[in-house]
Parts: structure tokens; sequence; C-alpha cells
């Protein structure tokens, strides 16, 4: 992340992925008018991944954007004040695996990957304080979700983002997710294929405001031929489960669409556990008022999902491959169903397809 007046590089996450480049500057930098953002992209001064870029392009997760300083038409959130080194102490704190080239964070739930509306602390700007001798700052590969938790990739130099960002946009990376989810999905493996557009999805009357703006961030399902329709496509695994009220899922998408898992989980009708913005049943949904699919009490009203494992090539050569551990709340949640982590995740064996 920079200040008002250089130049900034923005990672597009998964939850980005498909994104136009005039909404995804419209949800990062809200201030910025339409007429001078169709002057910067119009004289190259945005790049996508080192390219020009136009209004209409659409973004993939792994690829980088090109920010000019936009001063008072919209600045990227600046830092006032020199790095915090207690930053730096919270980013070693995370680390699951490093070496020269990159590393690989736990990240904990809660904690936003990069900033936006009101979003002050984020790991993008806590790496401000691992800036080198050179001034080259790591960067972010690609992001997670506020409240998952788990693996999250970081290249320590431009050219090592680049290279793990195409891995990530040919689908070299193979991504591993645990989540509990209510409900136990039958049958008990298969895959979720389906197309989700960004807009109104399912909503009730519940605070309305608050509502209304979360419909607008949710995906939905959608058409083939609907505007802004993107496939998705996701493998999932029962690995274990508390019949009929809950089960532990494995699953790995093959596509990475914005919220796609939790949206996909939704539309199977076993929504995870703790998410609430995809976890809104309709007043004439009979899951809602069966006591049998309840989650029992005790369970911490957070999202149980967490991007359980990462692997994918090396840049140098050889094999990454971390695991990262459940974070507090689904560890609770685990040990009070019973489940154990040591068990065989059949994920594993399923075809890339």
């Amino acid at each position: 992340m920079s200040g008002e007046g250089r130049v900034a590089n923005y990672a597009i996450g998964e939850d980005e992925a498909g994104m136009r480049l005039d909404r995804w500057f419209r949800r990062r930098f809200p201030q910025i008018s339409q007429s001078h953002l169709n002057k910067i992209v119009r004289k190259g001064e945005v790049r996508v991944s080192g390219k020009r870029a136009e209004i209409s392009t659409r973004l993939e997760a792994g690829q980088s954007v090109r920010v000019p300083p936009l001063g008072e038409a919209g600045a990227p959130p600046a830092r006032a004040t020199a790095p915090d080194p207690r930053d730096a102490e919270a980013i070693r704190a995370m680390v699951l695996f490093e070496d020269r080239d990159l590393m690989v964070l736990n990240k904990p739930y809660g904690l936003a990957v990069q900033g936006g509306s009101g979003t002050k602390r984020h790991i993008d700007g806590m790496l401000e304080a691992l800036r080198d001798r050179k001034g080259e700052r790591p960067a972010l590969v690609h992001r997670l979700d506020r409240d998952t938790s788990g693996v999250l990739l970081i290249a320590k130099s431009r050219k090592i983002a680049a290279e793990l960002g195409a891995t990530f946009r040919s689908r070299g990376a193979k991504k591993i997710y645990w989540a509990l989810v209510e409900g136990v999905p039958k049958p008990a493996q298969g895959r979720i294929s389906m197309f989700l557009a960004k807009g109104r999805g399912m909503g009730d009357e519940r605070g309305a405001a608050k509502s209304a703006r979360d419909d607008l961030e949710r995906m939905r399902v959608a058409r083939h031929g609907d505007p802004d329709a993107q496939h998705s496509l996701t493998l999932y695994a029962v690995v274990d489960k508390v019949a009929p009220r809950l089960a532990w899922l494995s699953m790995r998408p093959i596509t990475g669409r914005t919220h796609q898992l939790r949206a996909h989980c939704e539309a199977i009708g076993h929504p995870i556990v703790g998410d609430p913005k995809y976890n809104r049943r309709p007043d004439n949904d009979p899951a809602r008022h069966d006591p049998l699919r309840a989650v029992p009490p005790g369970v911490e009203p957070k999202l149980h999902l967490l991007a359980r494992r990462l692997i994918l090539p090396h840049p140098r050569g050889g094999m990454i491959d971390v695991v990262a551990p459940l974070p507090p709340h689904m560890q609770a949640s685990f040990e009070m169903f019973g489940f154990d982590v040591a068990e065989r995740d059949p994920i594993e064996d399923a075809p890339d397809e």
C-alpha cells in the first residue's frame, strides 16, 4: 500500500475475481469520479499485471492493478505515520512458512487482508513495516475474506508476486478449505457447478439498511447469459458429521469467484455455520424451524471457514505445501463434536475437475 503522491499496486483476490475494473475502482476508491477514472485508464496510467486495460476489463485472482496517484480525486488510503514496528512483530507471529522469496501466513479470524471503506488495520497495510532497504515491500498474492482464517501467500518481491500470480490464474494452485455446515450434504462427495453474479439474492426484512447493503455485496445464483454471470465450480467431501445437525466439509474451489464457497454452501441448502451474509433462511424454509437442524448451543457465532491447505509450485523449483491450524473458535467446535483433525481428508483424492 502506498499513500497519496505515489503509485500503488493492489493484488486481486479470489473475492474480486471476475469484477470489472470500473466496479473495482468504485469499491476501493468511492471518491473517484467516473470522468477521472475514464481519463487515467485512457491514458494508460492504470495497468493490470503490467498491461494497459479498459474500463470493462475483467479482473482475475492473482493479478495486480497499478493505481496512479489520485490526489483529491480519490487517493489510496495513506499511512499518516511511520510503519508501526509492532506490525512487523504481528506478521512474524503469523508465519507458517518462510524462505527468501515468500511467506505463508496463518491469517486470523476478523483481520482484513486489504483496506476498504472504514477498514484501518489490515494485512496489506501491516506489510509496510517489512519494506526492505531497497524500498521493496512484500506483496499479497491472493486474498481471503475478513472472517475466513488460514493460509495466505505473500511474495517478497514483485517478480515473485508476478510468477505466483500467474500460477493462481492458470489454476496451478491447489487450495483446500474446511468448513462446518448446517445439515449433512448428500451425496457425501460431489461437485457444485453453477453461475454466480453480484447483486441482490435472498434477503429478509431484518435490519433493513444493513440487509440491503449486504444483499448488494452478496453473490447470487444466476443463469448462463445473465449480466455479469460467471461459472463457478467447487469440489466437496463430507469428512465427518453429527447427523442430522451439521457436517465437517472439505472443499476445493476450482474457480475463484467472490464468496464462492459461502454462496455454494448456501445454494445447496447447507450454509456455513456462523455466516452472517450467506446463512439467512427465509421464514418459509422448514430448516429454519427444524429443531433437529438447529446448531447446538455453545457454538460461537463466527464464520466456520478455514483456508486449510495450499499446494503450488515454488517459482525456484519444488513445491510449497502448507497447512494452517484451526482458529480458536473452530477448534472449540471440533472438540465439542469430537472431530479429529487427523482424519483422512477425502477431498485430497478428488480429481481436478
